[in-house]
């Protein structure tokens, strides 16, 4: 028979995994008498977790929610799935990369040699931005909000501050919304609403969001176009608002084709979307999506290498129209340069 401490953890184990055990099930699956599967979970309750028995022609127990917060068992996935989840959570920008550190620093401790090596192995790095262009910080407690009204299916209220200020002298009202998801999306963390006022989807950055208390009344949710978060916040931020026939979840509005004189690997290291495909060893050709067909010429333009136009015509223009832009900068209002002595950069004169 197992030690009493061996023991007690095979029987945490267990009331953790399923809601309801039977007495007579725990002391067979522990090889015990049920006098023992007792006194047992007396010991548990001793040590602060919060096991009820339940009456009923089995009768049994269960792990139950309490006021505080008990010590964990996990087992090998469960504890190699959590560390990899606090890693990811220290950039998310959510206000609680210092608690997820601490957390992290706190459950490798604990944890056996072999779970140990298997996370300093696997470093997870989520890079959503350039560092000099660090993500907004969100107030958790502004976060823990938000899903509480989308949880709680109630309209919100809250302060919004825009890009653009209100006309002079008046106060921005404030957005009346249902809220429907809490997303992330480039770094930063976005609440996904129906707008009550405007009556159409909205996406709100939530550092930009300020909640007035109370909610408001409980709400029926509106089936979202497409049924698909990810897809409709995407193509949202892609330009496309569902008139396409594409209900919020179709590509970008301007999409072209070009052939590159670079080897597919160094493209396909600078691009985030899009598809390459190998011609040779230095030609690939890019297929690639953007909000309009000048940004998508001035995307393709910043591979150093040359660029063919397989299409559409409207791609060929928007290269036309930037190549007459840049020439025009290139040679307009620009004084002259001068070397410098030493290895100093060019200077304009004076």
């Amino acid at each position: 028979m197992p030690t009493t401490s061996a023991r007690l953890l095979c029987l945490l184990s267990l009331l953790q995994a399923r809601r309801d055990w039977p007495g007579a099930l725990l002391a067979e699956r522990l090889d015990i008498s049920p006098r023992t599967v007792r006194r047992d979970v007396d010991r548990l309750r001793e040590l602060g977790y919060p096991i009820v028995a339940f009456k009923g022609p089995d009768g049994g127990y269960r792990l139950d929610a309490g006021a505080e917060l008990p010590p964990l068992l996990f087992d090998d996935e469960q504890a190699v799935a959590l560390a990899i989840a606090l890693q990811i959570a220290t950039t998310t920008g959510a206000g609680i990369e210092e608690a997820a550190a601490r957390a992290l620093t706190t459950v490798r401790q604990v944890m056996p040699a072999r779970l140990r090596s298997r996370i300093d192995a696997l470093q997870v790095t989520a890079v959503e931005r350039p560092a000099s262009r660090p993500g907004p910080q969100v107030d958790s407690g502004v976060l823990m909000t938000l899903s509480a009204a989308v949880h709680a299916r109630e309209v919100l209220r809250f302060d919004y501050t825009a890009t653009s200020p209100p006309a002079a002298g008046l106060a921005a009202p404030p957005r009346r919304t249902q809220p429907h998801h809490l997303v992330t999306w480039g770094g930063r963390w976005y609440l996904l609403a129906w707008d009550l006022d405007r009556e159409d989807w909205r996406t709100f950055r939530a550092d930009r969001i300020v909640p007035r208390v109370p909610t408001g009344p409980r709400f029926t949710p509106r089936e979202l176009p497409g049924g698909d978060v990810a897809a409709f916040v995407a193509a949202r931020f892609r330009g496309s608002d569902g008139s396409d026939g594409s209900n919020g979840s179709g590509d970008w509005p301007c999409r072209g084709e070009v052939i590159l004189g670079l080897p597919a690997a160094t493209v396909l290291r600078h691009t985030r979307e899009g598809i390459v495909e190998e011609l040779g060893p230095d030609r690939c050709r890019l297929i690639l999506g953007s909000w309009s067909w000048h940004g998508l010429a001035a995307t393709i333009g910043r591979y150093d290498g040359d660029i063919e136009v397989v299409g559409p015509p409207e791609l060929k223009d928007a290269f036309a129209h930037l190549a007459r832009r840049y020439a025009k900068a290139a040679t307009d209002t620009l004084p002259p340069y001068q070397p410098r002595a030493g290895n100093e950069p060019p200077m304009p004169r004076p």
